[in-house]
């Protein structure tokens, strides 16, 4: 009896054993990852910025190269009128302009004036249509912008001295002398403007050149 309890207990010892579930193995979470940046990509966007900086660049160049010319261009034309009315303002007596040192003076930096913008108005068109310097590109702006200063300086000291003795002529006597001496110097002064303009502009590109 005994030992068929015995028995009885080991099989249901099995069973039990046989029934216990089984727990599979949880799998562990998956992490997502972010996509690797390619270095393609940042190259890419890398070289388009520098193409953009180039173009802009060249645009502002282009830009500053016409203006030049314009400013070059005006500077000319305003002193050719200068040199055409103080050199045909002779009326007689003292409505001679060759008797007064101010008017010679102006005159004969308004000539200089003339020849200096023609020359450099050639040599800018020649640059802008062939992208050739007549001048040795290493010291091109820097004769740019020395030019234009002193051109610059010599034609406002020129207008300022003629101004003095125009206006005293003026309180006494208002005629086509007078009235031509007034022309000639507002042509002058303006001469004076665009040459001014110009020694802005080739100091920038000196400046340009120079540190970056």
């Amino acid at each position: 009896m005994d030992s068929t309890v015995a028995v009885s207990s080991d099989e249901n010892a099995e069973v039990a054993r046989s029934i216990v579930p089984v727990v599979a193995p949880v799998p562990p979470p998956v992490v997502e990852k972010d996509p690797p940046i390619t270095p393609a990509a940042g190259g890419a966007d890398d070289g388009s910025k520098v193409v953009r900086s180039v173009v802009r660049r060249w645009k502002r160049e282009d830009l500053l190269e016409k203006a030049g010319l314009v400013l070059r261009a005006l500077a000319w034309v305003f002193s050719l009128v200068a040199v055409a009315l103080l050199a045909s303002n002779k009326q007689g007596g003292w409505m001679n302009f060759d008797r007064y040192q101010e008017y010679r003076y102006l005159l004969s930096v308004a000539a200089i004036a003339m020849v200096y913008s023609m020359v450099q108005l050639l040599r800018q068109a020649h640059r802008f249509m062939t992208g050739k310097d007549l001048a040795p590109l290493t010291y091109s702006w820097t004769f740019d912008f020395a030019g234009d200063q002193v051109m610059a300086y010599l034609l406002i000291s020129a207008s300022s001295a003629a101004i003095p003795i125009t206006d005293r002529m003026r309180r006494e006597v208002v005629n086509s002398f007078t009235d031509i001496s007034v022309v000639a110097i507002s042509m002058t002064l303006l001469s004076f403007v665009a040459l001014g303009s110009c020694s802005l502009i080739s100091g920038f590109k000196v400046a340009r050149r120079s540190y970056f």
